[in-house]
């Protein structure tokens, strides 16, 4: 175990915190009541097949991922797994596109945590709209920011409780508006039968909502970060990582078919708007009456939690890549009493305003949550498609005695394949000879010029790491948690953390 500012708190947290890191991160209520219902809107009734796409396509990867953190235990595991199965280049660029994932997640959170406060404050009370979202979205990245400079154990912990509340209230909900709809429940809504929507008619529909399903799902990875942290961390991230991913993906399908046959298949297109907070803001009025508020209160609890943890894996990340030279030194630096990597929360808070504001200012809060989360996504799918390749070529070349064909062929070539159709949709490439691209409107269609310009600049920072510091890249491969850990889940003491 660590002392004070020597590392990461070893053996700090058990399993449950583990999990629940992953879970916080996929927003599970905020997922269901804004990132999915966007994608009704090119997807339709037909919604629930392409978050049962998503699912499958995200369970393939995350068995990938639990293959590699069996022997990649580390704090750098996004870039650690392409690295040492493939090359520290590509180790290099996955670890350049995640910085920019998690670092957008913090604007994407927090303009939602402020837009969810500001709309139901100004339809309730006439709070003025815009001064309301950006005070609520500065107190709440404040807030997080101080979570985060607590260490692991405050900011775990803070997920467990948060991320307990939102899925017990949004599963009630659910079983409510199944059992209200009635003889409406249908299981067309898993074809496409109900892919109506105009321009993006049958699969391609599905396509471009897979894009905010996946979407998402996207944090079942961010417990891998924490290996260095966790207790008996080979196991344990493993487990969190598929079982995270399987629950809540089961209970995406489960919500967004309530929310579906309640509303109505048929029109389910005008489900997607994001006006008055959330379209599950108003199923929850018309099912509960003044219930209305325990569902509110779920949605805007689970974007909270989503920074959170979202800062907790940026940090993470940050510090695995400054350790050995990739970022900028400060970003390794952890605080003398709770052990936390400061220096990275601060900038996080930085980057969540910066980001943020401006762009929430100019296209409006929603259309600012679809953008970021768009580019967010692009980026991501592809990270998840390397983390399929890597589980092959480590098995094949680390691993040679323990390959297994169905683990580490199948699964991961599957897991690739599920992924292309979102991916090319996202990027809106390929709409020339493939029938299911279908262009994203703007200012989405603006995803593919910016992940292009942000890994054109990775390239070029890859290119000086070569000619300048050629020895850091290799240091990729490093695992540093890779001394036994105990696998109880007993509470272990960490230094300062409260």
């Amino acid at each position: 175990m660590a002392t004070p500012g020597s590392g990461l708190s070893r053996g700090a947290i058990g399993l449950r915190e583990v999990l629940f890191q992953s879970v916080t991160s996929m927003a599970p209520a905020g997922a269901v009541a804004l990132s999915i219902a966007a994608g009704a809107t090119y997807a339709g009734g037909a919604l629930p097949l392409a978050v049962l796409l998503a699912l499958i396509a995200c369970l393939l990867v995350a068995t990938s991922i639990g293959q590699l953190a069996k022997h990649l235990p580390s704090a750098g595991s996004i870039f650690t797994y392409p690295a040492e199965a493939i090359h520290p280049a590509l180790g290099f660029l996955v670890g350049w596109g995640y910085a920019l994932v998690e670092a957008l997640l913090g604007p994407i959170t927090m303009v939602l945590t402020g837009y969810l406060l500001g709309s139901i404050l100004h339809s309730e009370f006439n709070w003025p709209f815009t001064a309301t979202w950006v005070i609520f979205m500065i107190v709440a990245s404040i807030l997080v920011a101080a979570l985060n400079f607590r260490g692991v154990q405050v900011s775990a912990r803070a997920g467990t409780i948060l991320g307990s509340f939102e899925i017990g209230v949004f599963l009630v909900l659910a079983v409510w508006l199944i059992a209200k709809a009635g003889s409406h429940n249908t299981g067309n809504v898993f074809t496409l039968h109900y892919a109506t929507i105009k321009g993006y008619k049958g699969f391609s529909g599905i396509a471009a909502g897979s894009i905010y399903t996946i979407l998402a799902f996207i944090g079942f990875e961010a417990s891998a970060p924490l290996a260095e942290e966790a207790r008996n961390p080979r196991r344990t991230i493993q487990i969190a990582v598929v079982a995270s991913c399987l629950v809540i993906g089961l209970f995406y399908v489960l919500t967004t078919y309530a929310g579906d046959v309640f509303f109505g298949p048929d029109k389910f297109v005008s489900f997607g708007g994001l006006g008055g907070g959330s379209p599950w803001i108003q199923l929850a009025r018309d099912a509960w009456g003044l219930g209305w508020v325990v569902a509110f209160l779920a949605i805007l609890n689970s974007t909270f939690a989503n920074g959170n943890a979202g800062t907790l894996a940026t940090t993470r990340t940050w510090y695995a890549m400054g350790r050995i030279g990739l970022l900028p030194a400060p970003l390794a630096r952890l605080h003398p009493r709770w052990n936390s990597p400061y220096v990275g929360v601060l900038l996080q808070l930085v980057l969540t305003l910066v980001i943020g504001l401006p762009v929430g200012l100019k296209y409006g809060p929603t259309t600012a949550f679809v953008l970021l989360a768009t580019i967010l996504t692009g980026v991501m799918i592809a990270i998840y498609m390397v983390f399929n390749l890597s589980c092959i070529f480590f098995y094949l070349r680390r691993q040679r005695s323990e390959f297994n064909v169905l683990l580490h062929a199948v699964i991961p070539v599957l897991g690739i394949l599920a992924f292309i159709p979102a991916w090319l949709t996202a990027l809106g490439l390929g709409s020339s000879f493939l029938k299911f691209v279908t262009p994203l409107s703007y200012p989405s269609s603006l995803t593919g010029p910016v992940i292009g310009i942000w890994f054109v600049i990775g390239l070029i920072v890859l290119a000086y790491l070569y000619a300048r510091h050629p020895e850091r890249l290799p240091e990729m491969k490093k695992v540093f948690a890779d001394d036994p850990l105990p696998a109880s889940d007993e509470p272990v003491a960490s230094g300062g953390v409260a």
